[in-house]
């Protein structure tokens, strides 16, 4: 079995943060989904903010900790923003989230580790790394197409090593 690569990148803070939000933005089609983790404090709302950007939406996001599922409407596609810290699985089983992660929109779930089993079986994952005050280090591993061909791109294009 072919081992799954893990792509990386270096922030140094939030405007670089932001270039990578925006470079994935590009490829994000209806239906992606970004499984996103990290520790508390790594940045995995401002991630999300960055990305929200990327596509188009102009309200303030923040994190859905206790809302559990934010919805807003991006000039390109929909951007539903999740999470799940405070969820079993089978509490989030009962949630519908299938009808997020193949909707017209983009969906990232933070804290996804906590609901592997019912994420899609093709998605990014995204794994924070909290370096420094401002330094994170992000990890991408592409589960299925297309999102280990946007992965190549990405690092054909520098964004990505």
């Amino acid at each position: 079995m072919k081992e799954t690569p893990v792509y990386t990148f270096e922030s140094s803070g939030l405007k670089e943060t932001g270039h990578l939000a925006s470079a994935l933005a590009e490829f994000l089609l209806p239906g992606s989904v970004l499984a996103l983790d990290g520790d508390l404090g790594a940045g995995k709302t401002a991630f999300s903010q960055a990305l929200a950007a990327g596509l188009g939406v102009r309200d303030l996001v923040n994190s859905p900790t206790f809302t559990l599922i934010k919805e807003y409407v991006g000039e390109r596609m929909p951007f539903y923003h999740m999470d799940v810290y405070r969820l079993t699985s089978e509490e989030a089983g009962e949630l519908g989230l299938d009808d997020y992660f193949y909707g017209s929109g983009v969906t990232l779930v933070e804290w996804a580790e906590r609901i592997k089993e019912l994420l899609p079986d093709q998605r990014l994952h995204i794994s924070i790394e909290y370096i420094g005050p401002d330094e994170r280090r992000f990890l991408l591993t592409p589960v299925g197409e297309p999102y280990q061909a946007w992965c190549i791109a990405l690092k054909r294009n520098g964004v990505l090593t």
